[in-house]
Protein backbone atom coordinates (compact mmCIF):
# COMPACT_ATOMS: atom_id res chain seq x y z
CA UNK A 1 0.00 0.00 0.00
CA UNK A 2 1.07 3.64 -0.70
CA UNK A 3 2.15 5.82 2.13
CA UNK A 4 0.15 8.83 2.73
CA UNK A 5 2.76 11.11 3.00
CA UNK A 6 6.21 11.24 2.00
CA UNK A 7 9.49 12.68 3.83
CA UNK A 8 13.35 13.73 2.46
CA UNK A 9 16.27 15.35 3.56
CA UNK A 10 17.59 17.76 1.01
CA UNK A 11 21.49 17.74 0.51
CA UNK A 12 23.15 14.54 0.41
CA UNK A 13 19.51 12.63 -0.31
CA UNK A 14 17.02 14.05 -2.56
CA UNK A 15 20.09 15.96 -4.17
CA UNK A 16 22.83 14.78 -5.94
CA UNK A 17 26.46 15.94 -5.70
CA UNK A 18 25.66 18.59 -8.45
CA UNK A 19 22.97 19.69 -6.51
CA UNK A 20 20.25 18.52 -9.20
CA UNK A 21 17.16 16.55 -8.78
CA UNK A 22 17.79 13.91 -11.48
CA UNK A 23 14.68 13.53 -14.48
CA UNK A 24 14.28 9.74 -12.87
CA UNK A 25 13.80 11.39 -9.43
CA UNK A 26 11.97 14.47 -10.70
CA UNK A 27 9.51 11.65 -12.69
CA UNK A 28 9.02 9.61 -9.83
CA UNK A 29 8.02 12.66 -7.60
CA UNK A 30 5.37 13.94 -10.75
CA UNK A 31 3.79 10.48 -10.94
CA UNK A 32 3.65 10.27 -6.91
CA UNK A 33 2.06 14.18 -7.00
CA UNK A 34 -0.65 12.66 -9.22
CA UNK A 35 -1.77 9.69 -6.87
CA UNK A 36 -2.36 12.72 -4.34
CA UNK A 37 0.44 11.75 -2.02
CA UNK A 38 2.45 15.13 -0.49
CA UNK A 39 6.32 15.80 -0.57
CA UNK A 40 7.65 17.39 2.54
CA UNK A 41 10.89 18.44 2.50
CA UNK A 42 12.71 17.59 5.93
CA UNK A 43 16.11 19.63 6.18
CA UNK A 44 18.75 21.47 8.55
CA UNK A 45 18.14 24.42 5.86
CA UNK A 46 16.18 27.70 6.73
CA UNK A 47 13.38 28.72 4.56
CA UNK A 48 15.67 30.90 2.87
CA UNK A 49 18.14 28.37 1.38
CA UNK A 50 15.22 26.55 -0.59
CA UNK A 51 14.42 28.37 -3.89
CA UNK A 52 17.47 26.37 -5.61
CA UNK A 53 15.67 23.37 -4.61
CA UNK A 54 12.40 24.30 -5.24
CA UNK A 55 12.50 25.02 -8.61
CA UNK A 56 13.38 21.66 -9.91
CA UNK A 57 10.04 20.11 -8.07
CA UNK A 58 7.19 19.17 -9.24
CA UNK A 59 5.76 21.14 -6.45
CA UNK A 60 5.74 23.67 -3.83
CA UNK A 61 5.59 21.50 -0.53
CA UNK A 62 4.97 22.86 3.00
CA UNK A 63 8.72 22.15 4.14
CA UNK A 64 10.20 21.04 7.76
CA UNK A 65 12.91 23.32 8.01
CA UNK A 66 16.05 24.19 10.62
CA UNK A 67 15.75 20.63 11.82
CA UNK A 68 11.99 20.63 12.54
CA UNK A 69 12.07 24.16 14.33
CA UNK A 70 9.99 25.90 11.51
CA UNK A 71 6.95 25.02 9.44
CA UNK A 72 7.35 26.77 5.99
CA UNK A 73 4.51 27.10 3.24
CA UNK A 74 6.70 27.87 0.27
CA UNK A 75 3.70 27.70 -2.06
CA UNK A 76 2.51 30.90 -0.35
CA UNK A 77 6.00 32.03 1.08
CA UNK A 78 4.37 31.80 4.79
CA UNK A 79 5.77 30.58 8.57
CA UNK A 80 3.31 28.02 9.59
CA UNK A 81 5.34 27.39 13.10
CA UNK A 82 8.52 28.84 14.93
CA UNK A 83 9.47 26.76 17.40
CA UNK A 84 12.28 29.30 18.58
CA UNK A 85 15.53 28.96 21.12
CA UNK A 86 15.04 31.39 24.34
CA UNK A 87 17.32 34.37 24.42
CA UNK A 88 19.18 33.07 27.95
CA UNK A 89 19.17 29.05 26.74
CA UNK A 90 21.41 30.67 23.52
CA UNK A 91 23.60 32.13 26.59
CA UNK A 92 23.67 29.24 28.63
CA UNK A 93 24.52 26.58 25.69
CA UNK A 94 27.44 29.09 24.30
CA UNK A 95 28.86 29.16 28.46
CA UNK A 96 28.35 25.47 28.55
CA UNK A 97 29.69 25.04 25.35
CA UNK A 98 33.48 27.25 25.74
CA UNK A 99 33.49 25.05 29.04
CA UNK A 100 33.61 21.63 27.53
CA UNK A 101 35.84 23.10 24.78
CA UNK A 102 38.44 25.58 27.47
CA UNK A 103 41.63 23.35 26.74
CA UNK A 104 40.59 22.03 23.10
CA UNK A 105 39.79 25.45 21.05
CA UNK A 106 37.73 27.95 20.27
CA UNK A 107 34.08 28.21 19.85
CA UNK A 108 32.43 30.13 17.19
CA UNK A 109 28.24 31.51 17.14
CA UNK A 110 25.61 31.94 14.71
CA UNK A 111 21.84 32.22 14.66
CA UNK A 112 19.24 31.63 12.18
CA UNK A 113 16.23 33.15 12.70
CA UNK A 114 12.62 32.61 10.64
CA UNK A 115 11.53 36.04 10.39
CA UNK A 116 8.30 36.53 8.38
CA UNK A 117 9.30 35.42 4.76
CA UNK A 118 12.17 33.27 3.05
CA UNK A 119 12.68 36.96 1.39
CA UNK A 120 13.53 38.76 4.19
CA UNK A 121 17.32 40.12 3.76
CA UNK A 122 19.28 37.45 5.14
CA UNK A 123 21.57 39.32 7.13
CA UNK A 124 18.47 40.06 9.45
CA UNK A 125 17.66 36.24 9.54
CA UNK A 126 21.46 34.89 9.39
CA UNK A 127 23.61 36.39 11.93
CA UNK A 128 26.95 35.77 13.17
CA UNK A 129 29.77 36.74 16.04
CA UNK A 130 32.96 38.36 15.64
CA UNK A 131 34.91 34.91 16.08
CA UNK A 132 32.62 32.54 13.84
CA UNK A 133 34.13 30.75 11.57
CA UNK A 134 32.03 30.14 8.18
CA UNK A 135 31.77 25.69 7.25
CA UNK A 136 30.81 27.94 3.50
CA UNK A 137 31.22 30.78 1.72
CA UNK A 138 28.83 33.73 2.95
CA UNK A 139 28.27 36.75 2.05
CA UNK A 140 24.66 36.92 2.98
CA UNK A 141 25.04 36.91 6.72
CA UNK A 142 24.59 39.80 9.53
CA UNK A 143 27.60 40.23 11.84
CA UNK A 144 27.64 42.14 15.86
CA UNK A 145 28.49 41.13 18.97
CA UNK A 146 27.21 37.85 20.72
CA UNK A 147 25.21 39.42 23.71
CA UNK A 148 23.23 41.43 20.79
CA UNK A 149 22.78 38.41 18.02
CA UNK A 150 21.35 36.28 21.09
CA UNK A 151 18.82 38.90 22.40
CA UNK A 152 15.95 37.50 20.62
CA UNK A 153 14.79 33.61 19.93
CA UNK A 154 16.70 31.61 17.31
CA UNK A 155 15.55 28.68 15.56
CA UNK A 156 19.00 27.18 15.73
CA UNK A 157 22.07 28.24 16.97
CA UNK A 158 25.50 27.17 14.77
CA UNK A 159 28.86 26.09 16.81
CA UNK A 160 31.69 26.57 14.78
CA UNK A 161 35.22 25.73 15.03
CA UNK A 162 36.56 24.60 11.34
CA UNK A 163 39.92 22.54 12.91
CA UNK A 164 37.46 19.98 14.13
CA UNK A 165 35.09 17.30 12.52
CA UNK A 166 31.32 17.75 13.50
CA UNK A 167 31.44 14.70 14.82
CA UNK A 168 34.25 15.55 17.32
CA UNK A 169 32.66 18.77 18.12
CA UNK A 170 29.58 17.15 18.43
CA UNK A 171 31.27 14.19 21.11
CA UNK A 172 33.00 17.06 23.36
CA UNK A 173 30.36 19.61 23.57
CA UNK A 174 26.72 17.64 23.39
CA UNK A 175 27.09 15.26 26.70
CA UNK A 176 27.13 18.22 28.80
CA UNK A 177 23.66 20.16 27.74
CA UNK A 178 20.80 18.49 29.03
CA UNK A 179 18.36 17.50 26.90
CA UNK A 180 15.64 19.77 28.49
CA UNK A 181 17.87 22.49 27.50
CA UNK A 182 18.54 21.87 23.99
CA UNK A 183 18.92 19.73 21.38
CA UNK A 184 21.84 19.33 19.86
CA UNK A 185 22.97 17.33 16.23
CA UNK A 186 24.72 17.77 13.29
CA UNK A 187 24.26 17.55 9.49
CA UNK A 188 27.46 17.97 7.75
CA UNK A 189 31.09 17.29 8.48
CA UNK A 190 32.84 20.47 8.57
CA UNK A 191 33.10 21.47 12.19
CA UNK A 192 29.69 22.66 12.87
CA UNK A 193 27.33 21.46 15.06
CA UNK A 194 23.47 22.91 15.79
CA UNK A 195 21.14 23.43 18.99
CA UNK A 196 17.59 23.71 18.59
CA UNK A 197 15.52 23.87 21.52
CA UNK A 198 14.17 20.52 23.56
CA UNK A 199 12.63 18.20 21.62
CA UNK A 200 12.62 20.19 18.02
CA UNK A 201 13.57 17.38 15.78
CA UNK A 202 12.99 16.59 12.13
CA UNK A 203 10.52 14.04 13.64
CA UNK A 204 8.64 16.66 15.51
CA UNK A 205 7.92 18.77 12.76
CA UNK A 206 6.90 15.68 10.47
CA UNK A 207 4.56 14.93 13.20
CA UNK A 208 3.32 18.16 13.63
CA UNK A 209 2.62 18.09 9.75
CA UNK A 210 1.61 14.80 9.23
CA UNK A 211 -1.07 15.46 11.80
CA UNK A 212 -2.98 18.27 9.39
CA UNK A 213 -2.74 15.50 6.68
CA UNK A 214 -4.45 12.80 8.40
CA UNK A 215 -1.21 10.49 8.66
CA UNK A 216 0.31 8.79 11.41
CA UNK A 217 3.99 7.23 11.39
CA UNK A 218 2.84 3.90 9.61
CA UNK A 219 1.68 6.12 6.61
CA UNK A 220 4.88 7.74 6.10
CA UNK A 221 8.29 6.99 4.14
CA UNK A 222 11.08 8.84 5.15
CA UNK A 223 14.65 9.75 3.52
CA UNK A 224 18.12 10.40 5.12
CA UNK A 225 21.99 10.61 5.22
CA UNK A 226 22.79 12.54 8.50
CA UNK A 227 22.64 12.11 12.35
CA UNK A 228 20.13 14.54 12.03
CA UNK A 229 17.97 12.48 10.37
CA UNK A 230 18.12 9.73 12.59
CA UNK A 231 14.78 11.08 15.18
CA UNK A 232 12.83 11.16 11.80
CA UNK A 233 13.90 7.34 10.47
CA UNK A 234 13.03 5.68 13.98
CA UNK A 235 9.40 7.29 13.62
CA UNK A 236 8.37 6.59 10.37
CA UNK A 237 6.80 3.39 9.04
CA UNK A 238 9.17 3.00 6.86
CA UNK A 239 12.87 4.84 7.44
CA UNK A 240 15.18 4.48 4.77
CA UNK A 241 19.32 5.43 4.69
CA UNK A 242 20.86 6.62 1.76
CA UNK A 243 23.74 4.22 0.21
CA UNK A 244 25.78 7.31 1.02
CA UNK A 245 24.55 7.60 4.39
CA UNK A 246 26.74 7.71 7.64
CA UNK A 247 27.00 4.52 9.43
CA UNK A 248 24.99 6.09 12.66
CA UNK A 249 22.23 6.27 10.15
CA UNK A 250 21.98 3.06 7.93
CA UNK A 251 21.64 1.43 11.81
CA UNK A 252 18.52 2.93 12.79
CA UNK A 253 16.92 2.45 9.22
CA UNK A 254 14.66 -0.29 8.14
CA UNK A 255 16.37 -0.49 4.80
CA UNK A 256 19.35 1.14 2.61
CA UNK A 257 18.75 2.23 -1.12
CA UNK A 258 21.18 3.84 -3.33
CA UNK A 259 23.23 6.64 -2.99
CA UNK A 260 22.31 9.68 -3.81
CA UNK A 261 24.13 10.00 -6.82
CA UNK A 262 22.28 6.69 -7.83
CA UNK A 263 18.77 7.30 -7.49
CA UNK A 264 18.24 6.07 -4.01
CA UNK A 265 15.22 7.82 -3.98
CA UNK A 266 13.53 7.64 -7.00
CA UNK A 267 14.39 3.85 -6.56
CA UNK A 268 12.12 3.45 -2.79
CA UNK A 269 9.28 5.55 -4.81
CA UNK A 270 8.76 3.16 -8.02
CA UNK A 271 7.76 0.49 -5.80
CA UNK A 272 4.53 2.46 -5.81
CA UNK A 273 4.38 5.18 -8.35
Amino acid sequence: MPPLLVASDIDGTLLDSRDRVSPRLKSALSRMIRRGVPLTLATGRPARWLQPVLEQLPVQPVCVCGNGAVLYDSGRDVILADHGLPSDVQAEVVAIARSAMADIGPVGVAVERAGRSALDPAEELFVVGPTYAHAWESTEHGICEELEMMSEPATKMLLSNPGMASSELHAIIAPHIPEDLAHVTYSMPEGLIEVSAPGVTKRAGLEELASLVGAGPADVVCFGDMPNDIEMLRWAGIGVAMGNAVDEVKAVADEVTATNDDDGVARVLERWF
